[in-house]
C-alpha cells in the first residue's frame, strides 16, 4: 500500500540535515545512511550517498532519474550468483 498523497514523501529528518549541510560544504564528503526507506527527493540531486546493504556501504550518486525511489533500491542486499542448468549446484562467484 502506497504512502497518502497528503502526508507527502518520507524522508529521515536528520538525512535531511546532513543533505543541507553537504550543500554548503566544499570537501563534499558522501553522507553515510542507514535510511534505506527514505524516498529521494529533487533535494537530492547531485549528493552523493553511501548506503548500508547490512555489510557493507554502497556509493551512489543521486541523478534525476532517481527522484521518487527510494535509498535502498539502489543497494541490493542480495548477491545475484547467475542461473544454472538443473544438474549443476549453484557456485558462488570467485573473488579476483
Amino acid at each position: 500500500m502506497a504512502r497518502a498523497v497528503w502526508k507527502g514523501p518520507f524522508v529521515e529528518e536528520s538525512l535531511m540535515k546532513k543533505v543541507d549541510k553537504y550543500k554548503d560544504d566544499p570537501k563534499k564528503i558522501p553522507i553515510k545512511t542507514w535510511s534505506r526507506k527514505s524516498t529521494i527527493l529533487p533535494d537530492f540531486v547531485g549528493v552523493s550517498f553511501q548506503i548500508y546493504n547490512g555489510k557493507k556501504f554502497i556509493p551512489i550518486t543521486i541523478s534525476e532519474d532517481m527522484v521518487g525511489h527510494k535509498l535502498g533500491e539502489f543497494s541490493p542486499t542480495r548477491t545475484f550468483y547467475g542461473h544454472t542448468p538443473a544438474d549443476k549446484k549453484a557456485k558462488p562467484a570467485e573473488k579476483k
